[in-house]
C-alpha cells in the first residue's frame, strides 16, 4: 500500500485552502472568459480594490494566475486551467447531493399530508 506523506498531504491542503475563499473564486470566475486588468476585475466582482489585489497576490503565489504587464496596466490569466475541471467536479457533486435532498424532502412531505379520512 502507499503511503502518502504528511508533507504531500499539506501541499494539497493548502492548494485547496486557496480555493476556499468567496473572494478568491469571483475573481477566478471572472478570468474564466479571458485576461483582465484589476479595474476590470473589480467591475466584474463588485470586490474592493484592496480585497482584489490581496487575492490576486495569492493566486499568483499559488501558481494559478499570471500577471502580464501591458504599457501601464497589469493583466492578470489563469495559467492553471485544471481550477475549472476542479469546480465543475465540486459542483456536479452538490447538485447530485441537493437532488438527493430535494427527493428526501418531498418523501417527508407526502409523509405529513393527512391520509384520507382523517382530515
Amino acid at each position: 500500500m502507499l503511503e502518502v506523506s504528511n508533507q504531500a498531504l499539506g501541499t494539497v491542503a493548502d492548494y485547496f485552502k486557496v480555493l476556499s475563499e468567496v473572494s478568491r473564486l469571483q475573481v477566478l470566475c471572472s478570468l474564466k472568459s479571458g485576461a483582465k486588468n484589476v479595474t476590470e476585475i473589480i467591475e466584474v466582482t463588485g470586490l474592493g480594490q484592496a480585497n482584489v489585489s490581496k487575492h490576486l497576490k495569492v493566486l499568483t503565489q499559488a501558481g494559478m494566475v499570471a500577471r502580464q504587464p501591458q504599457g501601464i496596466s497589469v493583466y492578470y490569466e489563469i495559467i492553471d486551467p485544471v481550477i475549472f475541471a476542479i469546480c465543475d467536479l465540486v459542483c456536479d457533486r452538490l447538485s447530485i447531493r441537493l437532488q438527493e435532498q430535494t427527493q428526501q424532502l418531498e418523501q417527508l412531505q407526502i409523509l405529513r399530508q393527512p391520509s384520507p379520512g382523517n382530515e
